[in-house]
């Protein structure tokens, strides 16, 4: 069988992403190898760049292998040091979600086998947070599940792990994006406000609380809208308001008929630390372009968190100001929208028109 040489433009590409160090090229996923060291490497390698005379590309390991080349040590192609460092993270989680109490660094790091520094940057690369922030948000989940089983307040606080009440009280907004009383209660006690409309991509409802707004939500019929919203705060007042949220709603219908710039509003956003630092990211997307899930991974310092970067993103419940249908597949796919597929397109259409 006769094997075509790559094509030239396509290795163009290729050295192009190699220089940059580009983990993720938009030509693909491909290897590289050094005829002068006798190693293959990720396009992502920190070693220095090879002189181009001495680079073969290859599209995978075994091909790289087959050639006669060896893993690179630094940046690991086949993945085997990552699969280990990832086994190490998981079973560290698991301790953690299994402990009462939020277990030590120092015990964390020796149970994996790490220095407790290099096991730090480990955890926070794949996890995207540290040990302490993945250990509140374990905390968190305990209280907010006990709370909406009915269970007081003060025993749901002690039976997740916090010392007392004081410590969920300080910062309520942090631990759980309202009170416990709040929480126990589904909202109970809390208005929101929703006003509905018409938009270029179907049916629009708005809702806010007090201190922005927490849900946006279109192209379903009202009542479903509302049920989404209703899931969210499934205790909470809900009241049709179309006069004091005139303003906001029409500055949505604007934007999903004729975007022309982010679509600003004060918002009531309520999610764990890492939602939170996803959703910033979000928002930092210039109008009019997008990027990958394992761009914005690299945006808030987790490369490796990928997959939760992409359930943070599907966790958003104010699309268009968070704005997660600027995120596509690294192949440039439109991958999944709440929305629909077809109403990404739309709205990045719109967006790059208006750029243009």
């Amino acid at each position: 069988m006769t094997h075509m040489a790559p094509l030239p433009d396509l290795d163009a590409a290729r050295w192009d992403a190699l220089l940059a160090r580009d983990p993720a090229p938009t030509c693909g996923p491909f290897l590289y190898a050094v005829t002068s060291q006798g190693v293959y490497c990720r396009p992502g390698c920190p070693a220095r760049a090879p002189l181009r005379r001495h680079v073969r590309f290859y599209a995978d390991a075994p091909a790289a292998e087959a050639a006669g080349f060896r893993a690179c040590k630094r940046c690991d192609p086949r993945g085997d040091r990552a699969a280990l460092h990832a086994a190490a993270i998981r079973a560290a989680c698991d301790l953690i979600e299994a402990s009462e109490t939020i277990p030590s660094l120092a015990t964390l790091a020796d149970r994996a086998g790490y220095a407790r520094h290099h096991f730090l940057r480990l955890f926070r690369e794949i996890t995207g947070v540290t040990p302490r922030s993945y250990a509140e948000s374990v905390r968190a989940r305990r209280l907010q599940a006990a709370l909406a089983a009915g269970e007081r307040v003060a025993e749901a606080v002690a039976g997740a792990g916090y010392g007392s009440e004081s410590r969920v009280y300080e910062a309520p907004g942090r631990v759980l994006g309202m009170t416990p009383g709040a929480a126990r209660r589904g909202g109970q006690g809390e208005v929101i406000r929703t006003a509905t409309a018409t938009s270029a991509l179907g049916p629009l409802m708005v809702g806010a609380t007090e201190s922005g707004v927490c849900f946006i939500g279109f192209a379903e019929d009202a009542a479903a809208l509302e049920g989404d919203l209703r899931r969210r705060f499934p205790q909470a007042r809900v009241e049709p308001a179309p006069a004091a949220l005139a303003a906001t709603i029409r500055q949505v219908v604007e934007f999903l008929e004729e975007p022309r710039a982010a679509l600003a509003l004060p918002l009531d956003l309520r999610g764990t630390a890492f939602q939170r630092r996803v959703w910033e990211a979000l928002v930092a997307i210039p109008f009019g372009e997008t990027r990958t899930y394992s761009q914005m991974a690299e945006a808030i310092g987790a490369p490796r968190a990928v997959r939760a970067v992409a359930r943070a993103c599907a966790q958003n419940h104010v699309s268009l100001a968070v704005p997660c249908h600027r995120v596509v597949g690294k192949d440039g796919d439109l991958t999944g929208y709440r929305w629909g597929v077809p109403r990404k397109r739309a709205l990045l259409a719109k967006e790059r028109a208006a750029k243009a």
